[in-house]
């Protein structure tokens, strides 16, 4: 582990994160158990039966995006990730609009958020004590839970979540124990596989869910400076991610139909879908377990806020080195080594969204959170879509010995696809926001208008600070750039990294 010297300001605590600290981070974010208990429901009226596999084929398309992107991660070593892969690939314009975009879509994720962590706990104490909890307050002390846990050391971050991650994902595997031990509610099938009940008019609406429930995933990359070994780590925790989320909501929606049974579930999901996962655990395992379900929802929601938090004050970190954001930004604590900064930033921001939103009278739910995760999800959505375009550009400018499988076939696909998923959740707003059309309209325009925003920034940093704008998305390592490394790059190298050649650069017309 590497330690500043004393003329060197402090930088993020290198060599620490291992695969699975830097699977909990992702995996987390996605929020499992939230999800299952929350949407999978939705999906099951949507598409019936064929419902699992609409999650074996959003986790597919986005392993096939991951190929790409993770070859390219061995090649770029910038912190700023999307913004930085799309930078390298596609040109600074549209790489500094990209990082425009994942700021809306990260914080938009998380923001949302605060509005069912406020619901789920009153939720929780109204059905386990009787008690109504306002919402505000408990979002509130949510905000500043989550501002202390991105303000400690990232391996702290890591265990917590590590905690969280395993009791929620338990708690789906004990429902599943109970259901496969007593052979579901008439006996077990494999009917949700065939294709005939996964060919139903329903199943792009799943498909549209499917694809929401993997948000995050890509952010291990992210966590790059403070990985062990980045050029294995980051790759295997992407694979892992995509792989267990992929098969585990897959597993899990299906355990969920055989508990009721392939005739009989579709109406229960829809006569209760709130009720449907505490049903049938209470019937298969028994009430103590659905008591517990409420209370690790709750948890599941904290987790997926804290992995939300530590991503975004990356991002904001990465920012602040360019010059994009306040250079204050770009602190690091002393004692924890992270981007304190940035985390009081974050923190403020959300409690601004969250309170403007409460005074407005706003439903926490319907419109806090879904109103506020729904630019953020297309947002990064898009920016998956913009990752993939960028790979066979960038590899085809520079010398490598990657296949064409993993720098051309892979990303291709994956763009065709991803298009394809974007098109979905547009066209199924109504599902994710029950919202007017107006009000959808307008949702889906804010992801366009960032990044036309971002535009104009990329524009304005050309002309009037051009040395901003040339050492945007450079490499930290790059010789060649004498602004370079950036203000915590210094101390943000591992200590066992060996010094290496440069990897060779973009054209300049290209990357600018």
């Amino acid at each position: 582990m590497s330690s500043p010297t004393s003329d060197e300001p402090p930088g993020l605590r290198t060599g620490t994160l291992t695969t699975a600290d830097i699977s909990f981070f992702v995996v987390s974010a996605a929020a499992p158990l939230t999800v299952m208990a929350g949407v999978a429901p939705i999906a099951i009226v949507l598409g019936g039966i064929g419902a699992p596999a609409g999650y074996l084929l959003a986790g597919i398309t986005l392993a096939i995006f991951a190929v790409g992107f993770t070859t390219m991660s061995r090649h770029v070593k910038n912190a700023g990730a999307f913004y930085a892969y799309i930078t390298r690939g596609l040109g600074k314009p549209l790489g500094i609009a990209a990082a425009l975009l994942a700021m809306l879509g990260y914080n938009g994720m998380e923001i949302g958020v605060y509005g069912l962590l406020g619901t789920a706990t009153a939720d929780t104490a109204h059905s386990l004590w009787g008690v109504d909890v306002p919402w505000l307050p408990v979002s509130l002390a949510g905000l500043l839970l989550i501002w202390y846990g991105g303000y400690r050391s990232i391996d702290f971050g890591a265990k917590v979540l590590g905690v969280l991650l395993v009791a929620e994902t338990g708690i789906l595997v004990l429902l599943a124990g109970g259901v496969l031990l007593k052979g579901g509610a008439h006996g077990l099938s494999l009917a949700s596989f065939t294709p005939g009940n996964i060919l139903v008019p329903g199943t792009a609406g799943v498909l549209a869910f499917a694809f929401a429930a993997f948000t995050g995933f890509e952010s291990t990359v992210i966590y790059r400076r403070e990985a062990k070994n980045p050029d294995r780590t980051v790759p295997r925790a992407t694979y892992f991610a995509v792989g267990f989320l992929g098969l585990f909501y897959a597993f899990v929606v299906w355990i969920a139909i055989q508990a009721f049974g392939d005739a009989q579930v579709v109406e229960a999901a829809g006569g209760d879908p709130a009720g449907l996962f505490f049903t049938a655990i209470t019937t298969f395992v028994g009430g103590w377990a659905a008591d517990l379900m409420h209370i690790l929802i709750v948890t599941s929601v904290l987790a997926s806020l804290l992995a939300f938090h530590n991503a975004i004050n990356r991002y904001g970190l990465a920012l602040a080195e360019e010059g994009v954001l306040p250079r204050s930004f770009a602190r690091i604590h002393p004692r924890h080594r992270s981007p304190y900064l940035a985390g009081i930033a974050q923190t403020v921001l959300g409690a601004a969204v969250v309170l403007g939103f409460a005074l407005a009278g706003a439903d926490p739910y319907q419109q806090l959170l879904l109103w506020v995760n729904t630019p953020g999800m297309i947002g990064l959505l898009a920016l998956q879509l913009l990752a993939a375009l960028a790979v066979p550009f960038f590899f085809r400018r520079i010398t490598h010995q990657e296949g064409v499988l993993r720098t051309t076939v892979a990303p291709a696909v994956a763009a065709v696809l991803l298009s394809g998923a974007i098109w979905l959740v547009i066209t199924h707003m109504d599902l994710f926001t029950a919202a007017p059309p107006l009000v959808n309209t307008v949702l889906v325009a804010v992801v366009p208008a960032v990044f036309v925003l971002g535009l104009g920034l990329a524009w304005h940093l050309r002309r009037t600070r051009p040395e901003t704008y040339a050492r945007f998305a450079t490499e930290p390592s790059d010789p060649g750039d004498p602004s370079c490394p950036h203000p915590t790059s210094s101390s943000s190298t591992p200590a066992s990294a060996t010094p290496s050649s440069p990897e060779p650069q973009p054209s300049p017309s290209m990357a600018d």
